[in-house]
């Protein structure tokens, strides 16, 4: 069986490493807010080239807090509007309205899967306040036409870096493109903790202490609450085995993408679509097709020995979470949700189970 994603085979590609980190923080006696966290938030804020880096309990909880702290700083009152790609996860749209603010879905690019840029600006109103960008799949997101868009309608830019870290626009890496971004680091993820776990990346000082007493009950000095915050602490066992696997990101990454050209040179059948965008880089944190028949595709796969995935089988607008929006339609959104079947793409695979991939697509009909 080529598993979707094994991550027992993840870990066992560091293990050594990372069970002498964790057995490091066992001896230590010290569990929350201690020296690997303080490190693995310098090192992963030189990774992403931000000033700042405020470690948090996952990659909803930095969204929420990205958002959170915008409102104490007056930035974002309840009810403003944030547009974001109408093909996302829940997590980035549930982030918005908990903070009481208006998400605008925005469909994607066809060509793209990211949020289509000249529909953008049709969005924008006068109670617009920001973009949340997401880099979905592990492809870049950031364009420059939205950058100045921001710029000329005085927006924030925001983005969820949740599926693509070590993804670059030019030098820079995502996470580091807007005002803020959020990054989870959910085990599964390119770089994946052993538990929950996440982190807001930032070059606004003022915006990285409010995020980081709003995460800690909303205090900066012990007993003392300036907000009525939460919670949301990464422990150092996962920021050890962060510190241990980020080294390897890049190298990792790179891996993916080898998979992945193998997928895009091989592949040829014509009831499978791909989409690429040599455009814009892209770390395959999933690597997606688009099949009419995608279900039975899937069934095909399973019974040949292949795991997949679909990301993801319900778009937002059509969750009973949110059944105010279920009458709206979103054509390409939709046709995305309806078509899309992950293949496995990650470091653990060898190159003969690659082409067992390729050759099982190509048979299907």
């Amino acid at each position: 069986m080529i598993d979707y994603l094994s991550l027992q085979k993840i870990t066992a590609l560091h293990e050594a490493e990372m069970t002498a980190a964790v057995n490091q923080v066992l001896r230590s006696g010290w569990y929350l807010q201690g020296e690997c966290t303080t490190l693995f938030e310098k090192n992963y804020a030189q990774y992403i080239g931000t000033k700042y880096c405020v470690t948090c309990g996952n990659g909803l909880d930095a969204l929420c807090l990205i958002l959170r702290a915008y409102r104490e700083l007056g930035l974002l009152k309840e009810g403003d509007e944030v547009i974001v790609p109408a093909n996302t996860y829940i997590a980035t749209i549930l982030s918005i309205t908990e903070n009481h603010l208006t998400p605008i879905l925005v469909e994607p690019d066809i060509n793209s899967l990211e949020i289509d840029s000249e529909l953008i600006e049709q969005a924008i109103t006068p109670r617009t306040r920001a973009i949340m960008l997401v880099h979905l799949y592990g492809r870049c997101a950031f364009t420059p036409f939205i950058s100045d868009l921001c710029k000329r309608h005085n927006l924030l830019l925001l983005e969820d870096n949740a599926q693509a870290h070590g993804c670059h626009y030019g030098d820079k890496r995502t996470g580091s493109l807007g005002h803020a971004a959020a990054h989870s680091f959910y085990p599964g993820k390119n770089l994946g903790a052993l538990g929950d776990a996440g982190a807001v990346t930032t070059n606004d000082e003022q915006l990285a202490q409010t995020i980081r007493s709003l995460a800690n009950y909303g205090s900066t000095r012990k007993y003392e609450f300036t907000f009525k915050g939460r919670n949301s602490r990464i422990d150092e066992v996962q920021a050890a085995v962060l510190n241990v696997k980020l080294p390897y990101l890049d190298g990792e990454n790179q891996r993916r993408k080898q998979i992945a050209k193998t997928y895009c040179d091989n592949i040829n059948n014509p009831q499978i679509t791909l989409t690429e965008d040599k455009d814009r880089d892209n770390v395959y944190h999933i690597f997606p097709i688009f099949c009419p028949t995608r279900n039975r595709l899937q069934q095909y796969l399973r019974q040949n020995g292949i795991g997949t995935m679909i990301h993801y089988p319900i778009p937002p607008h059509q969750q009973q979470a949110y059944k105010e929006w279920n009458d709206r339609h979103y054509p390409i959104t939709e046709l995305i949700h309806q078509q899309e079947l992950s293949l496995p793409c990650n470091p653990t695979m060898t190159d003969e189970e690659v082409y067992q991939v390729v050759e099982h697509i190509n048979k299907y009909q």
